[in-house]
């Protein structure tokens, strides 16, 4: 991935500052809750592991960031800067004024709208803020224990994931998703439906990010979109269960296997037309 001159200033970095916090269950992202996964996907309610860990966990020492933390710094706030250009475009031209999100890098846990937040649920946006919050030791878990090449592209895709979040709640798709989910009127099976369709729509936001930025600014390189689809994959409900519990029940899947994270990054990335992302009709048919 080409790396381009522009910042944003909307990056909170807290590593190496101390951390930790209770709080409550924080909502989705691309992370799929690493290590709640097995309760997550056996229907159980993650929530009382993942509000009591950051009481638990002891603060983490002030130190100085490495060279290399203070690159992945610089990193961040590209992407973050190109994501604010590009979303900034595509509001514009239709009628529409974007509202920038911030990115907090964390390590361990830290505290966020939504409640404590910890390494092991991997990157999320929380609307309630309107953040991202990124423990970069997900890229690890991402390659040592499912299967993914880990590139810079293939964090930007992460970070573009969940910018897909903050557009939905700009566009108030979070918020009609919440009052349905809060409506009681749906079965668990029917709003993991719904979750799926929330989580590929920000995979084709994703997808129209890259092709949209890379238009503008010439980002991406050979093997790019791949190492970006490896990721997807990786990522895909079928994947994780397989790896966590053995095998795959695909009622409890609320991010997407992996073929669909794929096909909806994709579509995006072909078509770079935010119109084009309607999956709640396509999938809730």
């Amino acid at each position: 991935m080409k790396w381009t001159d522009d910042r944003s200033d909307n990056v909170d970095d807290r590593r190496g500052t101390g951390g930790g916090g209770g709080g409550a269950l924080v909502g989705g992202g691309l992370g799929t809750l690493i290590i709640a996964a097995i309760i997550f996907f056996l229907g159980g309610d993650p929530s009382s592991l993942l509000s009591s860990g950051g009481g638990s966990s002891s603060p983490t020492e002030q130190r100085e960031l490495s060279s290399n933390e203070l690159q992945i710094r610089e990193f961040v706030k590209m992407v973050t800067a190109e994501n604010e250009q590009t979303w900034t475009k595509i509001f514009a031209e239709n009628g529409m004024q974007y509202q920038p999100a911030v990115v907090v890098l964390f390590e361990s846990t830290t505290q966020s709208g939504c409640g404590t937040a910890e390494a092991a649920m991997g990157p999320f946006y929380c609307p309630a803020d309107q953040k991202v919050y990124m423990d970069m030791s997900f890229f690890k878990e991402l390659q040592q224990r499912f299967g993914a090449q880990v590139t810079e592209f293939s964090i930007a895709y992460v970070m573009a994931h969940e910018m897909g979040h903050h557009v939905q709640t700009l566009l108030g798709t979070t918020q009609k998703v919440d009052a349905l989910r809060r409506s009681g009127r749906y079965s668990e099976a029917d709003l993991n439906r719904v979750s799926v369709a929330t989580e590929l729509q920000a995979d084709f936001y994703a997808g129209v990010w890259a092709k949209q930025t890379d238009n503008r600014e010439h980002i991406l390189e050979p093997g790019d979109i791949e190492s970006a689809i490896e990721a997807a994959e990786a990522v895909g409900d079928d994947n994780i269960q397989k790896r966590s519990q053995g095998y795959v029940n695909q009622e409890s899947f609320t991010h997407g296997s992996s073929a669909q994270r794929k096909e909806w990054f994709m579509k995006g990335y072909n078509t770079g037309d935010i119109k084009q992302g309607d999956t709640f009709n396509q999938l809730l048919k």
